[in-house]
């Protein structure tokens, strides 16, 4: 049984979609909350599996409820994905940097959204790497960080978990990447999950914004 907890300042919009997951066999709906500040309270008091946040909310924002619910939340922390109406969109950019597993449009299909929240409930990647490249690539290079955060150090990393932090952010697949290095799929899972371990990242598509920000990919380079 997958937790949810919705968020979303507009009632219909969270109605609907709590009537909807509700009637999904698998999903429990454990609360929802009409702002950021809400989702933070219900996180903590109801520890959801996934949440779904609206990015645009007066007050406490999408970005901001995701950033505080990460940082305090027990593991495992829940994974977030982002409501949102515009795929190339500088607020789901900074969600994704603040930790979001990932993007959902509010106008994709009953299925579509079932399919997401299972696959991230799960531990699974939400879409095609490609997909959070075009949109890092959009804002990377001119986008702050907010508050002059320092950039995680990637020299901590070995060379094979550089080479598949490098591979992931340039839109591979876990199987592509496989092919590439020839190693097994399981073993580039490792490597990730070391590498988000070591630089303190809660989501893959996280992962991908500090290798841009870092400098170990740049935008418009070309695809291995």
């Amino acid at each position: 049984m997958i937790r949810v907890l919705v968020v979303d300042d507009q009632f219909l919009i969270r109605a609907g979609l709590v009537g909807l997951l509700r009637a999904a066999p698998g999903i429990e709906v454990v609360g929802e909350a009409g702002d950021g500040a809400e989702a933070v309270r219900q996180a903590a008091a109801t520890r959801p599996d996934v949440i779904l946040m609206d990015i645009r909310m007066p007050g406490t924002t999408g970005i901001e409820a995701t950033r505080r619910i990460l940082a305090e939340a027990p593991d495992p922390a829940p994974r977030i994905l982002i409501l949102t109406t515009f795929d190339l969109d500088e607020y789901v950019y900074q969600a994704l940097r603040a930790g979001a597993s990932g993007f959902l449009l509010k106008d994709s299909g009953p299925e579509r959204l079932l399919a997401a929240v299972a696959a991230v409930g799960g531990g699974d990647g939400l879409f095609a790497p490609s997909v959070t490249r075009r949109l890092v690539e959009a804002f990377a290079s001119r986008t702050g960080r907010p508050g002059d955060a320092p950039l995680p150090e990637i020299g901590a990393l070995t060379a094979r978990e550089t080479e598949v932090l490098r591979l992931t952010a340039c839109g591979m697949s876990n199987l592509e990447i496989a092919d590439q290095l020839f190693i097994s799929e399981a073993t580039v899972k490792t490597h990730l999950n070391r590498t988000m371990s070591k630089l303190d990242l809660d989501s893959r598509a996280q992962a991908v914004v500090v290798a841009y920000e870092t400098g170990l990919v740049t935008p418009g380079g070309a695809r291995p």
